[in-house]
């Protein structure tokens, strides 16, 4: 009696598990990764062109892949050149260089008489990519969230602070990160303040220990990135569909715009915007595209650095140019010590897996 009883519930375990392989057997593949695809123009590629599963990216513009300035561009040329991005992708619409410190200003080989501004480099990621759902059923609020945070980049930790922490509105020194319209994360809608903390890894921090040794008596690079930013769905009242239609490249109905401001960083960064577009298939109300921006401020004042590496030895591979765009031995990981480039794609691809799972 007991082996006739243990038979059917084997049978029954068996009967279960080839069902189940049938129902998954025959359900979308929501498990599989997504493919970043380079290619030269995200705005001019036509939407046929985008597949499920595939990601168009670029961040570089036409140049030699190794030189700096095809991936790193003035903030002004950028201003010149791209004034619908400075005013989305800016800090806020009306952003300009800020007033420079006093340690950067006092390097500098100008008139003492002539105002100093803080240069910046520009870095800027776009992608695009497919949602197999309607516009109407994606809610961006739903991601105004630190869960969300965190599964963007598992290395970073957050914590929520209250907008009175802004360091913008607490520090001097700082106005210039101050909104000029609002006081950050202050809004009528749902809102995130966070202050996240990201700890370099692989052999970094080492890196650092020795740069710090070579730069004693000045003010030392940390072993950790500190930084404050709002996470928030932009309002429809502030954005113009022309404008965001504009950035994105095409020309159909904006459902919503995702936006990460970050306001305050303790160095290398001055300030950081991330921002995902949501818009209407243009021939498949079943689909929605999604355009997403990466943009960070990088001080030019990182750059003198390297007169202080090239003649040691043992640091001459540690120039931030190089750590910023990958190419150096410290670089590693897929977060911020692996270098601009491959953290934007990193964090694109993140999103482009969370929205489209969801």
């Amino acid at each position: 009696m007991g082996t006739q009883a243990a038979v059917l519930r084997m049978r029954s375990v068996v009967e279960r598990a080839v069902l189940l392989a049938i129902i998954f057997a025959g359900a979308p593949a929501y498990g599989q990764e997504m493919t970043l695809k380079e290619v030269s123009s995200v705005a001019a590629l036509a939407v046929p062109q985008l597949t499920p599963k595939t990601i168009a990216f670029i961040d570089q513009r036409p140049g030699t892949p190794t030189d700096t300035t095809t991936v790193l561009q003035p903030f002004d040329a950028w201003a010149q050149a791209s004034p619908v991005q400075k005013r989305l992708l800016g800090l806020y619409p009306n952003y300009v260089e800020p007033p420079a410190s006093a340690s950067s200003s006092s390097s500098s080989s100008s008139s003492a008489s002539k105002p100093q501004r803080e240069r910046l480099f520009m870095y800027v990621a776009q992608a695009r990519f497919v949602v197999e759902r309607p516009p109407a059923s994606i809610d961006p609020q739903r991601y105004v969230d630190l869960s969300f945070l965190g599964r963007l980049d598992p290395a970073i930790t957050h914590k929520t602070i209250a907008p009175s922490d802004a360091i913008p509105v607490k520090e001097r020194g700082s106005e210039s990160n101050r909104h000029p319209d609002r006081h950050w994360c202050e809004s009528a809608a749902k809102v995130l303040c966070v202050q996240s903390r990201y700890q370099l890894e692989g052999r970094l921090p080492m890196g650092v220990r020795l740069a710090n040794k070579l730069r004693e008596g000045r003010r030392k690079i940390t072993e950790y990135i500190d930084f404050q930013s709002e996470l928030r769905v932009m309002p429809a009242a502030e954005y113009e569909q022309p404008a965001l239609r504009e950035l994105t490249g095409l020309d159909t109905p904006v459902s919503g715009a995702l936006e990460q401001s970050m306001f305050h960083a303790n160095q290398i960064v001055q300030f950081g915007k991330l921002l995902a577009v949501f818009q209407a298939h243009p021939t498949d109300p079943k689909r929605t595209i999604v355009t997403t921006f990466v943009a960070l401020a990088v001080k030019a004042s990182l750059f003198e650095m390297k007169k202080e590496f090239e003649n040691v030895p043992v640091l001459k591979n540690l120039t931030p140019a190089q750590v910023l765009l990958g190419n150096s031995s410290f670089n590693s990981g897929n977060s911020i010590s692996a270098g601009l480039p491959k953290y934007a794609r990193s964090r694109i691809k993140a999103i482009a897996e969370i929205i489209a799972k969801d």
